[in-house]
């Protein structure tokens, strides 16, 4: 699989940062940047993108995460959020399943901790490529993957809208606030 893996944020994290990689028999590459946006606060943003092999098996993990009010739920998130997805017993079997279980999983430590994380949240895109040869990805809000194929850009998610998923998120105990430059949402925390 001779492919080009790309994340791009504009927006902001904790610190400015760009790079570049490949996985381990160097035909499959990334690259990554984020930019701190015009709005009047630290960056808030974090991101993984690295290839590690576990149990003979590569696995290029790449994420996202989008602070909102604060960094503490992003750099929870980059610290755990892969670790639980693959410490998921059935992660090898299942990895939708797995997936899915460790974002509810992990938003509920969130939750828990919450005096310790503050009163922010975070969006969410995770990717997985399992040995060059399955992509796995998740999103959480708006934080949204693409692929690059022939130069072309192929949308991998679909944002969650306040608008359209309003009765939902009221359902599950949350809410939908518009105000102005401000929506909130479905996020971590």
């Amino acid at each position: 699989m001779d492919s080009l893996c790309c994340l791009q944020l504009r927006g902001g994290p904790s610190s400015y940062s760009s790079g570049k990689g490949k996985n381990h028999e160097g035909d499959i590459k990334y690259g990554f940047e984020l930019v701190k946006g015009k709005a009047n606060h630290p960056m808030e943003d974090y991101h993984v993108a690295r290839f590690v092999e576990i149990d003979d098996h590569e696995l290029g993990l790449f994420a996202i995460y989008d602070g909102h009010s604060g960094d503490l739920v992003p750099s929870y998130l980059q610290k755990h959020l892969f670790d639980n997805i693959l410490n998921e017993s059935e992660f090898w079997v299942d990895p939708k399943r797995s997936i899915s279980k460790a974002y509810e999983k992990t938003d509920a430590a969130i939750l828990t901790d919450d005096s310790d994380l503050g009163r922010g949240g975070s969006t969410s895109v995770t990717a997985i490529l399992m040995n060059g040869q399955r992509l796995w990805v998740a999103n959480l809000g708006d934080s949204r993957a693409v692929i690059s194929k022939g130069g072309e850009a192929i949308q991998l998610s679909t944002d969650h809208e306040p608008s359209t998923e309003r009765v939902s998120i009221e359902h599950k105990g949350g809410f939908v606030s518009n105000m102005p430059g401000l929506n909130c949402f479905f996020q971590f925390g």
